[in-house]
């Protein structure tokens, strides 16, 4: 984790809009020699989740959180070409999101990183429905297809998504990873709704995409939770985001 009063300096000048602030935050970091994915992973990332923890709890306001994602989006476009490049993989990745802003910032920071590993990654964001992300992934054949940021609402499209996966068959080798959103606070929740992987933060993601052998994670589900209705599931989402 980065030094806290680089956290508390950054997010300071986040929620102040001070967008000259914020670079300078940046660029002290850069030229103290942090590389920039951990950057990413120990400064962007951590902030962006408070921030949408801070909104979701009625700390700040929306004008704060839509001015605090679209800096982090501008720090993150100028932090992309710094990433450092590890050799070219065999394995490929397809990332979608939910639609907010906080969402697609996520997925990009998450797609630059899977980059910079290695893997080859197309970012289609949050404007893209089922029978579009089933089309692109029967031409394109990824590794993982992951999805990041769902709300409570996006749950159930996004069961309905590996339903069809799972039922069609056409994908036996792609495995489906869920990260962000509701995932992150209604815990077991990426089991039961049928995903093969779930990662807390970016940086995990990749750690667990790239695992091999007895490090694959296995999903602890059994038969009966995976037949859970999705009425149940919903009103475990539902409890969920009452008290988060």
């Amino acid at each position: 984790m980065a030094k806290e009063y680089v956290l508390e300096k950054y997010l300071d000048a986040l929620l102040k809009g001070d967008r000259t602030a914020c670079r300078a935050v940046i660029e002290e970091t850069l030229q103290r020699g942090t590389p920039a994915n951990q950057v990413y992973m120990k400064i962007i990332w951590p902030i962006m989740a408070e921030i949408d923890k801070l909104y979701r709890e009625n700390i700040i306001d929306s004008a704060q959180e839509a001015f605090a994602t679209r800096i982090n989006r501008t720090i993150v476009d100028q932090l992309q070409n710094k990433l450092p490049r590890k050799q070219t993989k065999s394995k490929k990745i397809v990332v979608c999101s939910n639609r907010n802003d906080n969402a697609e910032l996520g997925a990009q920071m998450i797609s630059d990183l899977f980059e910079s590993d290695g893997w080859e990654t197309r970012h289609l964001g949050g404007s893209v429905n089922n029978d579009d992300i089933l089309a692109f992934a029967h031409s394109y054949r990824p590794d993982i297809l992951l999805i990041y940021g769902t709300d409570a609402q996006g749950a159930p499209d996004v069961r309905r998504l590996i339903d069809t996966v799972r039922e069609v068959n056409a994908f036996p080798e792609m495995r489906i990873m869920l990260s962000g959103g509701i995932f992150d606070r209604a815990e077991g929740l990426w089991e039961e709704i049928g995903a093969d992987m779930y990662a807390p933060t970016a940086g995990e993601a990749v750690k667990i995409a790239s695992a091999e052998g007895d490090d694959i994670p296995v999903p602890q589900r059994t038969f009966k939770q995976r037949k859970k209705s999705q009425e149940v599931e919903e009103q475990q989402i539902q409890e969920v985001e009452a008290v988060s």
